[in-house]
């Protein structure tokens, strides 16, 4: 199967680093005008070197996702330079830990504006762009917390949750003009927000004793669902949430094959840490 993006236009949010530039990178050796949203300067920066090493055609934006003007002069820009947008990921967003009887408002309120708000403002915006030309395929960043929260997940956890149920209010909307809306639930993928990958090997082991396939998941993963779920053979899929965390709710204790491998000399635990 080709998965054929040339000649589209998609706009990423949290652009500038991680997971979002990996997207953004992939999307555009796929063909596809890529426009990068971020607040950092610099992050926009490092993320167009990259676009221009591979060559394709690119913009970038400052924008900080709470505010809808700021938004709204994207999308217009965007929309008068190429007359569509083709593809919408938000994938920008922030997290914040901590107990539930201690946790600090205002780090509540800055979690849910940007991960909620912010993909409800660019959803508001881009969708006259998308219903003109009847077609379009927004993607909304979720979270494994949506489906299972961990503890002094309170706030990140309910803030994606709801990105997940708002994809969902969003996909039986949109239906009438072919457009698609879906969310993903990434696992444990290490970025320089988490550190997954720099913790003691004693803890790492211990989060991977949680998967299924026993080891950290890549950005690359996430970035190649976003590529089919823009693509047409992604048409009919809409309205959904859709697991990428290494199979944590396929078993109970995932850990119990890996030992049953190891047992028969088909599988290193140090491997998924090396």
């Amino acid at each position: 199967m080709l998965i054929d993006l040339t000649g589209r236009v998609a706009v990423v949010t949290g652009a500038g680093n991680g997971i979002g530039r990996e997207i953004v990178t992939t999307l555009a050796r796929e063909g596809v005008l890529t426009v990068s949203v971020d607040l950092s300067l610099d992050g926009l920066a490092a993320t167009a070197a990259e676009l221009d090493a591979i060559g394709t055609a690119h913009r970038e934006f400052a924008c900080d996702i709470r505010d809808a003007q700021q938004i709204q002069s994207i999308v217009d820009a965007v929309d008068k330079e190429f007359g569509r947008i083709d593809i919408l990921v938000n994938n920008a967003g922030v997290t914040g830990i901590g107990p539930i009887d201690g946790f600090d408002e205002q780090a509540w309120d800055v979690i849910h504006d940007v991960n909620l708000k912010g993909t409800f403002l660019f959803c508001r915006a881009v969708l006259p762009v998308m219903k003109r030309r009847r077609s379009g395929r927004i993607i909304n960043a979720a979270s494994f917390a949506a489906l299972v929260p961990i503890y002094g997940s309170a706030a990140y956890a309910s803030s994606k949750a709801a990105v997940a149920h708002f994809t969902r209010a969003l996909a039986g909307e949109v239906g009438p003009w072919d457009i698609t809306a879906n969310s993903y639930a990434p696992g444990m993928i290490p970025t320089g927000l988490n550190g997954f990958d720099d913790l003691p090997r004693a803890e790492q082991a211990r989060l991977l004793d949680t998967l299924s396939l026993r080891r950290w998941g890549a950005k690359a993963d996430i970035a190649h669902l976003v590529c089919f779920l823009a693509s047409d053979a992604a048409g009919y899929i809409t309205g959904t949430l859709i697991d990428i965390s290494g199979g944590k709710l396929a078993s109970q204790v995932p850990r119990l094959a890996h030992d049953a491998a190891a047992a028969e000399g088909e599988y290193d635990f140090e491997q998924a840490i090396t």
